[in-house]
């Protein structure tokens, strides 16, 4: 028999998997059960809030993931082209390897009930909220002015969530590299004596 902790994270694993493909609405508990192999008693178990604490709690989980992987792809990096150009590569070829069924962890479910739940507006505005953090963080390391870097990461956040939709839809990642590199060039007119 699995520890609790384990179930709990096979099952939370499972349902950020499902969201972030299928949304809130079209992930069943029974579905998040069956693929996790959790017993039923667990769910509310470990869950007592029901599917909205299991989605919050999912989305928190797949907030800090992304915003760690977004560290790794930016670490090393040290102008702001190069390190914009990485993010993008990051998310253009997640996408690609998820045959486009995967774009942003958040994105489908903020979409569907961040209005009618509190509980999980606040799970996608803390994950976004670090995002940009460390967007901004990784900008100002690249010689953004620390003017410039916060509205600049707000800029690079929200077109890269654009450009994954639209890549999602068109099953074409090149449209966040292109992005990626255009976001690039304008961060690396604020930090030229960081670029090569």
């Amino acid at each position: 028999m699995a520890p609790h902790g384990e179930t709990r994270d096979r099952v939370l694993h499972t349902a950020a998997d499902l969201f972030q493909r299928q949304g809130y609405h079209g992930t069943g508990l029974n579905q998040v059960l069956a693929e996790s192999g959790a017993p039923k008693g667990s769910l509310y178990f470990h869950f007592p809030g029901g599917k909205e604490q299991l989605a919050a709690d999912a989305l928190r989980l797949s907030g800090a993931e992304l915003a760690g992987e977004l560290a790794r792809a930016a670490a090393g990096v040290t102008g702001a082209r190069e390190g914009i150009t990485a993010l993008g590569e990051h998310f253009a070829r997640s996408l690609e390897e998820s045959d486009y069924t995967k774009g942003c962890p958040l994105a489908t479910v903020a979409l569907e009930t961040s209005s009618a739940s509190a509980e999980i507006r606040g799970a996608c505005d803390s994950a976004y909220g670090a995002w940009l953090d460390g967007i901004e963080g990784a900008l100002r390391r690249w010689g953004v002015p620390a003017g410039e870097a916060g509205p600049l990461a707000v800029l690079v956040l929200s077109s890269l969530q654009g450009a994954i939709m639209l890549a999602r839809v068109r099953r074409d990642a090149s449209l966040i590299r292109t992005v990626a590199r255009r976001l690039g060039d304008q961060a690396a007119a604020l930090s030229p004596h960081q670029e090569s």
